[in-house]
Formats: C-alpha cells, sequence, structure tokens
C-alpha cells in the first residue's frame, strides 16, 4: 500500500492546556482514586470487624505520614468531584457554556474543593480524630 501524505490528528503536543481540558482529566484522576478510596475504606471496615490485631494494624497504616497523606489527598478528590458533578449537572440543565462561565465555575470548583479540603482537615485534628 502506498504511503499517503494525509495531515494528522492534533495531538496533546500541539495543543496548550486549558482549564477544561485539566479539570476533566482531574474529574477521571479523581473518580478513579474514589474507587481506591472505597476499597481502603472497606479494608478499614473488614480489619474493625476482624478483631483489634487486625483493626489497629490498619489505624497504624491510616496513621502514619503516608496514610495521612492519602487521605488528605481523598478528601480533595470527595470535593473536587462533588463540585464538579454539581457543574457537570448545571450543565445538563443547559448553564454556564459562556467561556467566561466556564473559566469561572473551573476556578470555583477547584476553590472550593481546596477550601473544603482544609476545613475538614482542620475540623478532624481539632476533634483529635486524626
Amino acid at each position: 500500500m502506498p504511503s499517503v501524505d494525509r495531515p494528522l490528528s492534533p495531538h496533546l503536543q500541539v495543543y496548550r492546556p486549558q482549564i477544561t481540558s485539566v479539570l476533566s482529566i482531574l474529574h477521571r484522576i479523581t473518580g478513579v482514586a474514589l474507587t481506591f478510596a472505597t476499597l481502603l475504606l472497606t479494608w478499614w471496615l473488614v480489619a474493625a470487624a476482624y478483631g483489634p490485631e487486625q483493626f489497629a494494624s490498619a489505624q497504624a497504616f491510616l496513621g502514619s505520614w503516608f496514610g495521612q497523606l492519602v487521605l488528605w489527598g481523598f478528601t480533595f478528590a470527595v470535593f473536587y468531584h462533588l463540585a464538579n458533578g454539581v457543574r457537570h449537572l448545571l450543565w445538563d440543565f443547559g448553564w454556564g457554556f459562556e467561556i467566561t462561565q466556564v473559566r469561572t465555575t473551573g476556578i470555583a470548583v477547584v476553590a472550593f474543593a481546596a477550601v473544603a479540603t482544609v476545613i475538614t482537615l482542620i475540623a478532624a485534628y481539632a476533634a483529635g480524630g486524626a
């Protein structure tokens, strides 16, 4: 078959990242992360049901610096995925498709997720839970 000079489809190297593409990718990443968070929660609950030794093991992991980092990431993922899901719901109703609205709501989603994560962590540490 002879080689035909056809234009190639534009690829990621051609385009600059835009807020819409970055937030879409982040939404997918947080969705996958929440799947793993559910597995971690299941492990923690099963460990509690199996007895004190298994629960202590789960608590030791979740209380470690790495476990805390994972929990902080999952907390952000919950709030980001929630806020961006509401944003998508508004899009389903036909609201928010103007470029300025897309940019504003995108920034609001990230800001909400960050602020809600910080407030949750402050409340958790103040209550002595983390």
